[in-house]
């Protein structure tokens, strides 16, 4: 395979970037991009990079050989700082050896084709990067660190062992050997049982990663896009004191209490002969539909429109925020929260009102996180076992039982990547982000 490469950080200012280089010969461009020196494996080193022989920056290098590296292929990384002129002329070098950028996933995807990893553990990294919450992270690491194979793989075994068993009874029956008794039926109820217990004990991906949606709106100038800022901690949307500063939806995505929520701000609806600002104002309203909990942000107990958004947002989970109490307390009103997006006040009792919509609790029961493919494979396989031993019960065609025994191992092969079907890979590394 060829030598790729990919920026592992984000594209953006910061105090370091990390780009990942892997493939056979990579090594070898060692002596040019840091010039004619030694660098030990496995050590971080500090080193120049140079592009063309002219100094780039001074960075931090860690090179790993063959087996011992995370793609099971020569490797190295660069630690530089995070300026996107550095990034650039990295980039800029690493094209000039011949390196080629990587696709979404390859490096992952080469360690799962040099067998470092089997398939359920390479979808178990993708699972721990997109955790929203700390059970989340528990239960993804859990299959990272091959846990979950493990349990498939002691259920192939079983099934390994039950078939034997059956294909010995056919192959050997004339010859007066017994392979079978009635423990095979009782073995294989027992995996049954085993198995659907551990499927009932699984959490499907799908049902964990929807993300929490809340949606800002409210009168222009009530500090709607400030209190945006603030519950987010930087200055995501533009503010000022002229009406109609929002016009597009933004969306940011804040982390409280170990769980992550999706904020969208709106723009402030009022009439506009604005046809621009009209079509924001529309969006905003559009979007109250698709949300779990919308936040009204008033800055006046007195403001008219309070029932005028209460209307709109309907059966919708409604907070109701009164900002700028920093210039008025002496009314309050009936509303949810109090607080001052300019000072701070009140955003930690505001924060606890989010998450207690979304708040549950764990479920203690829960030992993996699955996706539908793995749901759809386990139940194949199962239906497989229930087959077989219904035939085994009737003690006739054998050789049904020992099939649809090998029917569901494979179809466990395919859960742990033994086996993949045509474009089973493309679709699971498409996903990935660049870099991993």
């Amino acid at each position: 395979m060829s030598v790729v490469y990919a920026l592992a950080t984000p594209a953006a200012r910061s105090a370091i970037c990390v780009f990942r280089v892997s493939g056979e010969g990579c090594l070898d461009m060692l002596s040019v991009l840091f010039g004619d020196v030694s660098i030990p494996p496995r050590v971080f080193s500090v080193r120049p990079f140079y592009n063309s022989g002219v100094l780039v920056d001074t960075v931090g290098v860690l090179v790993f050989s063959g087996g011992k590296s995370y793609t099971g292929e020569d490797s190295f990384e660069v630690h530089a700082h995070g300026g996107l002129g550095v990034m650039s002329l990295i980039i800029e070098t690493f094209d000039s050896v011949g390196f080629e950028e990587a696709a979404p996933g390859e490096f992952t995807k080469r360690a799962f084709l040099n067998n470092k990893i089997d398939l359920n553990e390479a979808e178990s990294v993708l699972d721990v990067i997109d955790s929203a919450s700390s059970e989340d992270v528990y239960l993804s690491s859990k299959s990272l660190s091959g846990e979950f194979s493990k349990k498939v793989h002691g259920f192939a075994s079983v099934i390994n062992d039950l078939r034997m068993r059956v294909e010995g009874e056919i192959d050997f029956s004339d010859e007066g050997e017994s392979f079978m008794d009635e423990k095979i039926i009782s073995d294989l109820d027992f995996l049954v049982s085993g198995f659907e217990l551990f499927l009932g004990g699984c959490r499907n991906k799908k049902n964990m990663s929807v993300k929490n949606k809340v949606v800002f709106v409210g009168p222009v100038n009530s500090g709607k896009s400030s209190t945006f800022n603030r519950l987010l901690g930087f200055e995501r949307a533009l503010i000022s004191d002229i009406p109609g500063t929002t016009r597009d939806i933004i969306e940011s995505e804040v982390f409280y209490n170990n769980l992550s929520f999706s904020l969208f701000d709106t723009a402030g609806i009022r009439n506009t002969d604005d046809s621009i600002e009209a079509m924001g104002i529309d969006y905003a309203k559009s979007e109250i539909g698709n949300a779990d909990v919308v936040v009204g942000v008033f800055d006046s107990p007195s403001d008219s429109s309070i029932g005028y958004f209460t209307s709109l947002v309907g059966n919708k989970s409604f907070i109701k925020v009164l900002n700028k109490i920093d210039l008025n307390k002496s009314e309050v009103g009936d509303f949810d929260c109090l607080i001052s997006a300019k000072t701070g006040e009140g955003f930690d009792g505001f924060k606890k009102k989010i998450v207690s919509f979304f708040s549950e609790s764990p479920d203690e029961s829960a030992t993996f996180l699955v996706r539908d493919r793995h749901i759809i494979l386990f139940n194949e396989s199962i239906e497989a076992l229930k087959k077989s031993l219904f035939i085994l019960r009737s003690g006739e065609n054998l050789e049904i039982a020992a099939e649809e025994l090998k029917i569901s191992r494979s179809c466990l092969d395919v859960v742990v990547g033994e086996k993949t079907p045509d474009g089973l890979l493309g679709d699971i590394f498409s996903n990935f982000c660049i870099g991993k």
